[in-house]
């Protein structure tokens, strides 16, 4: 039986993941990943892909949460970048 592949262990390298980025990466790999996973869990978008309406609103707030976690690995990697040009 193979063993699962280790998760991540710091914030920075979750959302490297999350993107799918490999570093170096720059500013424009890094902005385009970030709209493709903006529009695939954009909430509303995401729970339309169902139509059940008793799951609606539970796919809403999947992509809420997602939409956030992508929000937040996009402005840390965005740090990332400006903080090691500056160097």
């Amino acid at each position: 039986m193979a063993s699962p592949e280790p998760s991540p262990s710091t914030p920075f390298e979750e959302a490297i993941q999350l993107f799918n980025l490999i570093t170096p990466f720059s500013k424009e790999t890094l902005t385009q990943r970030y709209e493709e996973a903006r529009r695939t869990w954009y909430p509303s978008r995401y729970a339309g892909l169902t139509n059940n309406p008793g799951k609606y609103m539970e796919m809403y707030k999947k992509g809420e949460a997602k939409t956030k976690e992508i929000q937040a690995a996009y402005q840390l990697l965005l740090t990332y970048l400006n903080t090691s040009q500056e160097r």
